[in-house]
């Protein structure tokens, strides 16, 4: 049997609202919100992240299933950004008259200015080779230590040589 078109089943029915009123509203960004929430918090010593996540989930009710992951990494990019500083895990904005962080490891050395349009051939690879002045000699000849006070020579004593014995029976 072969249903008219008005009596198939609607299997997936058309909704009368428009779309706006499905899709719930847009949340802001993350960083945004972080902010927000520090911000309205106005802790001392900052906030921590359970305390931001619950401002946030009180503010903004919907959320993603995955908000305290997203949470985490935009708290951690943050911080390594320089946005946030982070002190016994609270959060807090940086004073604006503070220097910026400095990276890790020693700051390289300045490098001095070159005249503009020089070009500097590459480096070649490898150990770059001796150099052969013969103003200096190759191989100065190391100074000898001095003996010491009691006459004997520094470190652990040689091994005593084995006495040779006569065969037995001759």
């Amino acid at each position: 049997m072969v249903m008219a078109a008005e009596e198939q089943l609607d299997i997936y029915p058309q909704s009368s609202a428009p779309d706006s009123e499905l899709a719930p509203p847009a949340l802001p960004q993350y960083p945004e919100m972080i902010l927000t929430a520090i911000e309205e918090l106005n802790e001392k010593n900052g906030s921590n992240k359970s305390e931001i996540s619950k401002y946030i989930e009180s503010r903004y009710g919907n959320h993603p299933p995955a908000h305290v992951t997203l949470l985490t990494r935009h708290l951690n990019g943050m911080k390594s950004a320089g946005q946030l500083l982070c002190i016994k895990n609270n959060y807090l904005k940086p004073d604006p008259n503070s220097p910026p962080p400095r990276g890790r490891g020693r700051p390289p050395k300045p490098k001095a200015p070159l005249p503009p349009g020089t070009v500097l051939p590459p480096r070649p690879r490898g150990r770059p080779p001796k150099s052969h002045d013969t103003s200096e000699p190759p191989h100065a000849p190391k100074p000898k230590p001095a003996s010491s006070i009691t006459g004997k020579k520094r470190g652990r004593p040689p091994k005593a040589k084995p006495a040779v014995s006569e065969p037995v029976g001759a």
